[in-house]
């Protein structure tokens, strides 16, 4: 990195410091978390649940648990969020209550699976449903779905490097185009339930049900998937307004908005499609559309592919701030750290977003690294928890402007472990793959975080680090243009 050196100030002029702003509003806030969670999962393959405990009745009683779940996960992570009002979520987190090295694998994690495959496999979603009417008849070729989704993703990347407030006017706009797409699903299923008396499939609602503790988790974890999302907000706490009362208020917001309309989209699918053919359906909205917009079913596959954009974009808008965070604490490379000079965004870690990302477009084992995934998301949520519960005791005075019962992160805590080593049960391979990852990443700490390093490969390092500040023009945070010598 460039050295620093000392600024005058001439008259009252003030040189600005480089630092990324509190811009997020309530309503950015509800609308990233909205536009995270509701992704392809309840326009695509709602059927998870259905498919374990082969009845709709309990089918629906899952999709209200589940969402009841995430929102007491939810309101522990608000306690967390307003306790230590910084951005970077877990990672700060799990570092607070036990330190560096279990904060860089929660955040190795989320950089290595959680967040690449994650955007991935979105923006391979989106290519597929906005080129399936181009071939209806036959395959989409792999080259273009590939090529599709690596233009959306670098075009939202783009929108995020440029203005945070131009990427949270895009989540708005998306969250509320999803929600438009819900409601006219909504509208058309109680049209078919109420106006034409399509209850059918309500009859015996509880018939068959498969009532098994093994059934119950599985579709349980389904259902955890589909609501997954929540926790990206606290990953931007540092840039929310008023984060002590908008956290909070953003995440019960939208968990309860989620909630309900999740459940009553379910109530409308099941209003126009049997049990059987939603389990035969390989995209629920797409025949739902079929059955019942006529020459207007097109517009269907073109919502869920906005939708999963949403899920994209909120996405890379939060877990940049991570990798941000993560590399002020010396856990990522110094340039990692850094903030447009011109823009006030986190571009370094915006564009390893991408670059990471497009890898994983390019493999065709994407869907085999999304079962990694959960195995990864289970793990954090499990050292979150852990950490929420030490911290009662390691620092009991810090003041918590939201303060849950200890009891709620101990039940939370118990679940989540019990989901890892249901994980482990379930998925062996993909389960100690992911181990085996870790521990590569734990190998690169010690390297990267060794001090005593040969000045050969100190100075390059060094000059790697200034010459990509000079091609992004970045610097680090509380910094000005006339404090770095860039020679």
């Amino acid at each position: 990195m460039g050295s620093s050196k000392k600024s005058d100030d001439v008259g009252d002029d003030k040189v600005e410091k480089v630092v990324i702003k509190r811009q997020i509003t309530l309503l950015h806030g509800v609308a990233i978390i909205v536009g995270i969670i509701i992704g392809s999962g309840i326009f695509v393959s709602p059927v998870g649940i259905l498919k374990e405990v082969k009845s709709v009745g309990l089918s629906l009683v899952m999709w209200v648990l589940c969402g009841i779940y995430n929102t007491l996960c939810a309101i522990c992570y608000a306690e967390l969020g307003t306790t230590i009002p910084e951005s970077g979520g877990e990672y700060i987190y799990i570092k607070r209550a036990f330190g560096k090295i279990p904060a860089f694998v929660c955040l190795w994690i989320n950089f290595l699976l959680i967040c690449p495959v994650g955007i991935a496999a979105s923006a391979l979603i989106f290519s597929l449903y906005i080129l399936k009417p181009a071939f209806p008849d036959c395959d989409i070729p792999e080259e273009g779905l590939a090529l599709l989704a690596a233009c959306i993703f670098c075009l939202l990347i783009a929108v995020n490097c440029h203005n945070v407030k131009w990427a949270a006017k895009v989540q708005v706009v998306i969250s509320i185009s999803k929600l438009v797409a819900l409601a006219i699903i909504i509208v058309i299923g109680m049209y078919y339930i109420i106006g034409k008396g399509e209850t059918e499939n309500f009859k015996n609602a509880f018939e068959g049900s498969d009532y098994s503790a093994g059934t119950i988790a599985i579709s349980f974890y389904s259902g955890f998937w589909a609501y997954s999302g929540w926790s990206y907000l606290n990953f931007l706490v540092g840039e929310l307004v008023e984060p002590e009362r908008n956290l909070p208020r953003a995440i019960l917001i939208s968990m309860t908005l989620v909630i309900v309309t999740y459940l009553i989209a379910n109530v409308a699918y099941l209003g126009v499609l049997s049990p059987v053919e939603m389990l035969k359906s390989p995209a629920v909205a797409v025949t739902f559309g079929e059955r019942t917009m006529g020459i207007m079913a097109w517009l269907m596959p073109v919502l869920i592919a906005l939708s999963v954009t949403g899920t994209m974009n909120g996405t890379a808008l939060s877990m940049s701030r991570l990798f941000y965070v993560g590399a002020q604490n010396k856990q990522f490379p110094t340039f990692m750290s850094m903030i447009d000079m011109k823009r006030m965004t986190p571009s370094p870690s915006l564009f390893v977003i991408l670059l990471l990302t497009m890898l994983y477009i390019s493999s065709k084992d994407i869907f085999f690294l999304i079962e990694m995934e959960g195995f990864g998301f289970a793990s954090v949520l499990t050292m979150v928890f852990a950490g929420q519960i030490y911290l009662r005791y390691k620092e009991p005075d810090i003041p918590r402007p939201i303060k849950v019962h200890i009891s709620l992160p101990i039940i939370l805590f118990l679940i989540s472990f019990g989901i890892v080593l249901l994980t482990f049960y379930q998925k062996p391979m993909e389960s100690f793959m992911a181990l085996g990852l870790v521990a590569g990443g734990l190998l690169l700490y010690f390297i990267g975080t060794w001090k005593q390093k040969p000045k050969e490969i100190a100075d390059k390092i060094n000059s790697i680090t200034i010459l990509i500040q000079k091609v992004l023009l970045v610097m680090p945070p509380d910094s000005s243009a006339d404090e770095l010598d860039w020679e």
